[in-house]
């Protein structure tokens, strides 16, 4: 009951979140509404289509990846079932981040008899192999984006940080107060030196090991150098999938590998904050093409919207699809609910 109630709460809080974010990007743009509204009518929506087809390809390698590591442990997921407990689950981390595992595996274990705990330990090894790419990815922009990247940061953190803090300078009272905050900080900090060294070594320990131990399981699985070769299509995908949007808008059609790296990156990092990025995609994407690409105002809202919402639309379709085709081609085997 109580993990129930979490859940909920995580939900709400993490929707709310999500709806404000919609809001502010939506107050920003409202005075340039007519404007927005032609764009998107004057979209060239093949790009979107072809957009859609890469992502859902994406999907598509993501499910037949997963038999590389249910194999060797003895289990196999028919290929269509594989494909609609992955959908099944994107669908469901729009309700909310992070709900997608737990719902395939429960899904898989319902109708292909892959025990709960075995499912979910190979999606945890899918995240720490997607974790290392995403780190690939990082760097790779940081090598090709790095004048972008820095300006990012001085736009967005140094800036700011600037601003509040040549206001504490005219300020004795908050000089005092952040003095007094600071010496007990450091007083903390010598009284429970010992238990957070310990801590910490304990926690990035764990994560190093936990790292590592999913990487090595590539090592078990009958054709790794496959598996290596799939995990780094399907990021492909999700690159090709936001580079062709490039093309569907006016403003955006001179975008090219470089910027789609850097929006890559830090949409994922919208995609974690908010159910399937909601909201916080969309406001992150257009602030980036705005402030560090010069794109002018509507396209940089519209560009966004137009990816998120074709990604949206397409995993509703295919989930809510998934879950009446599932029972109807397993109809002649008894599952457990």
């Amino acid at each position: 009951m109580q993990k129930k109630t979490k859940s909920i709460l995580q939900f709400v809080i993490l929707f709310a979140i999500g709806i404000l974010l919609v809001w502010l990007s939506l107050r920003a743009v409202a005075p340039q509404k007519d404007n927005i509204i032609n764009s998107f009518a004057n979209a060239d929506y093949f790009w979107v289509f072809i957009s859609i087809v890469v992502s859902v390809l994406s999907h598509v390698l993501r499910a037949y990846r997963w038999n590389y590591l249910l194999e060797p442990l003895g289990y196999k997921v028919k290929f269509i079932n594989s494909n609609c407990h992955v959908l099944i689950g994107y669908f469901a981390n729009y309700g909310i981040p992070r709900m997608g595992e737990v719902t395939r595996c429960t899904s898989a274990a319902k109708y292909d008899d892959v025990p709960f705990q075995v499912g979910f330990g190979t999606v945890i090894t899918e995240r720490i192999i997607d974790t290392a790419l995403f780190l690939i990815i990082f760097l790779l922009t940081l090598l090709v984006q790095f004048k972008e990247l820095i300006n990012l940061v001085d736009y967005y953190i140094v800036s700011g940080l600037k601003t509040k803090l040549t206001g504490i300078a005219h300020s004795p009272t908050k000089l005092i107060v952040i003095g007094i905050v600071l010496l007990l900080l450091v007083s903390a900090f010598f009284i429970f030196r010992k238990k957070i060294s310990g801590l910490l070594k304990g926690k990035l320990g764990g994560v190093v090991k936990g790292l590592g131990e999913g990487l090595g399981s590539i090592r078990k699985t009958k054709k790794p150098f496959q598996f290596i070769v799939l995990s780094f299509l399907i990021w492909a995908c999700y690159f090709y999938s936001l580079y062709f949007c490039f093309f569907a808008i006016e403003g955006t059609k001179h975008l090219g590998h470089s910027e789609a790296l850097t929006l890559l990156l830090f949409g994922t990092f919208g995609v974690i904050f908010s159910p399937g990025g909601l909201g916080a995609y969309p406001l992150i994407l257009g602030g980036i093409l705005t402030g560090t690409y010069g794109v002018d105002e509507i396209s940089s809202f519209a560009l966004p919207w137009l990816s998120w919402t074709s990604q949206f639309a397409i995993l509703l379709l295919l989930g809510v699809a998934s879950l009446i085709v599932l029972p109807i081609i397993n109809k002649n085997k008894n599952v457990v609910s």
